[in-house]
């Protein structure tokens, strides 16, 4: 099949190459071509399944029409239902999406940021990893623009999108409170971005407001170990405290590894031991009884997620930096 190139639209529509060239680059309206021309011409490459060349397109505006999406895993369902949404959102304004996943490793994280750059990416969106914060400044000193999502760095002024974690985990807790838990565990891991800190520090202080705080209550699981290890390490944290009557976990892949190491145990939900979890997963809603979680706002993070960064990538020299605060929600089930 023959490639339509800009030098068929221009017959068919009777008018210069450089006319339709203006119109397929968004200038049409700038050089002064008029409104039916410009119509008649993007009719005609639509009729035709005109598809610009990518390669020439960055050589003549330097622009690429894609984003480097970097999360810390792509198999993780909350990061997959983000990245599903982002890249709807670009597809609609005609941008593509380079996925990339960092295992929540810095070394690699550094090394994904440079290939992006290489790539010539227009924007970046990412989910920093503990020691990223150099990298991202490195960024924002080439002056490209970039967007932090789902975590952040308290010092650095940059734009991001998150949701209110400390509200999160401090509703979740005062629900069990007020359902008649009195010894409350929580499980966290050690990486210590703040989005994990905030979510401890909501904990934390709804149990202090009625005196039940206790700290021999926190597990924390290494980010690295395996699902199996994870397992193993619940099981013996939770026979070591008999006393406990709710958990709250913060992150849903460590919820997943709570569940079955309860079925191992033998704990009935929530007879013997009340449930939440952050991020919800199909597993939650599957499992019997299903499980309370705390649900981030996905479509609305994603969505001002691209807002942020396409103002900056269309407005280089007056785009103001937005830190973005998104309330999550506290989705009741079987499991308290």
């Amino acid at each position: 099949m023959k490639k339509i190139t800009i030098k068929d639209i221009a017959n068919e529509a009777g008018v210069s190459i450089s006319t339709v060239s203006f119109v397929i680059n968004d200038k049409g309206e700038k050089m002064g071509i008029s409104a039916v021309v410009i119509k008649k011409v993007q009719d005609i490459a639509e009729k035709l399944h005109y598809r610009p060349s990518m390669i020439a397109s960055s050589l003549r505006t330097g622009k690429t029409r894609s984003i480097g999406l970097i999360v810390e895993d792509i198999s993780n369902q909350f990061f997959s239902d983000l990245a599903r949404i982002i890249e709807d959102e670009a597809k609609r304004i005609g941008y593509r999406v380079f996925y990339c996943s960092t295992g929540n490793d810095d070394e690699r994280s550094e090394e994904l940021i440079q290939s992006l750059l290489q790539a010539n990416v227009d924007g970046f969106i990412i989910t920093p990893t503990n020691k990223l914060e150099k990298s991202i400044e490195r960024l924002l000193t080439l002056k490209k623009p970039v967007v932090l999502v789902d975590r952040y760095f308290p010092g650095q002024n940059v734009s991001h999108v998150v949701m209110d974690n400390y509200e999160g985990a401090y509703s979740a807790t005062k629900f069990l409170i007020e359902k008649g838990c009195s010894n409350i565990a929580l499980v966290n891991n050690t990486v210590g971005m703040i989005q994990m800190q905030l979510r401890e520090d909501g904990y934390k202080d709804a149990l202090n407001e009625h005196k039940k705080y206790n700290e021999s209550l926190i597990l924390r699981l290494d980010f690295e170990s395996s699902e199996e290890r994870r397992i193993s390490d619940i099981v013996d944290f939770f026979q070591k405290n008999p006393a406990i009557d709710a958990v709250l976990f913060l992150a849903n892949y460590m919820g997943l590894a709570g569940l079955q190491a309860f079925r191992k145990m033998g704990l009935r939900i929530p007879e013997d031991l009340s449930v939440i979890s952050f991020d919800d997963h199909d597993s939650f809603r599957l499992h019997s009884p299903t499980i309370t979680v705390v649900a981030q706002p996905i479509k609305e993070i994603a969505e001002e997620t691209i807002k942020l960064l396409m103002d900056q990538m269309t407005n280089e020299e007056s785009f103001v930096i937005d830190k973005i605060l998104e309330k999550g929600k506290l989705v009741i089930r079987g499991s308290v």
